[in-house]
């Protein structure tokens, strides 16, 4: 089954509005020319923070470049003084949402059960959530790789559905190699990938598992994001620092493997 790659940039807390305005103007201009790359077959979308959310999606209004958020609460509103909901994210022109980053699991405790909270929350007001894995160093260094990634997949989409699964994406983002300028080598992270769809096509079903998308995030850059996309198993990638920058995330975008 041929799965259409996903290019997601992950803007994390950077940037204000006015800087907000013009990045997305410069990567609208550059989208006039995805389509003449000769048969170009990614999906694109940025991930700005919760305030900049409004202004990005009317200066992309008319171009294709989907619109997401980094983390939403569960519930749809009530006394969570400083959240964001799945039904304000709709209104403010989002129609996926990261959930599960390492760094929200780091710096803010989130738990797998947690993050299967939100993934229900999101795919119930029509937001495809993008659920993040990943191991740290030290689990890589002892061999508990599978073991983790198995432990997030199990607990991040718990009560998911088949039909849910087709609105998901996966992303597997190594700790060890967010924002550390190491990434980790195509062996390792198809051997991941490959592990992550052999788990949701016993845990789902093999249909499940040849739909789904998996990202590959973890210093992803314009010099290295060919190699990484042209392992049939990665389907796109999550996309740090890189995406702060027009042109390099143009570069990664056109990095993408063409139709045949």
């Amino acid at each position: 089954m041929t799965r259409t790659p996903l290019i997601a940039g992950n803007w994390k807390m950077n940037g204000d509005i006015p800087w907000t305005r013009e990045l997305c103007t410069h990567l609208a201009k550059r989208s006039a020319n995805w389509p003449a790359l000769g048969g170009l077959r990614a999906e694109v979308a940025i991930f700005p923070p919760a305030v900049s959310l409004a202004a990005a999606a009317a200066a992309l209004q008319g171009f294709p470049i989907l619109l997401g958020a980094q983390n939403m609460h569960e519930a749809p509103s009530g006394a969570f003084t400083g959240e964001v909901s799945g039904p304000m994210l709709l209104t403010a022109g989002c129609q996926m949402v990261i959930l599960g980053h390492s760094e929200r699991r780091q710096f803010f405790g989130e738990t797998d059960a947690g993050i299967n909270r939100k993934a229900l929350a999101a795919l119930a007001v029509g937001l495809k959530p993008i659920v993040c894995v990943g191991e740290s160093l030290d689990e890589r260094e002892s061999g508990r790789t599978h073991e983790v990634v198995e432990r997030q997949l199990a607990g991040g989409l718990k009560g998911l559905t088949v039909a849910d699964l087709k609105h998901v994406v996966i992303a597997y983002e190594p700790v060890w190699a967010i924002g550390t300028g190491k990434v980790a080598t195509v062996q390792q992270a198809g051997d991941v990938h490959r592990f992550i769809r052999g788990w949701i096509s016993k845990a789902h079903s093999p249909e499940a598992a040849s739909r789904i998308r998996i990202l590959y995030g973890g210093s992803v850059k314009a010099d290295n994001a060919k190699e990484l996309l042209a392992d049939p198993d990665i389907d796109g990638a999550l996309v740090g620092g890189a995406s702060l920058d027009a042109d390099q995330f143009d570069r990664i975008i056109r990095s993408v493997p063409l139709v045949s």
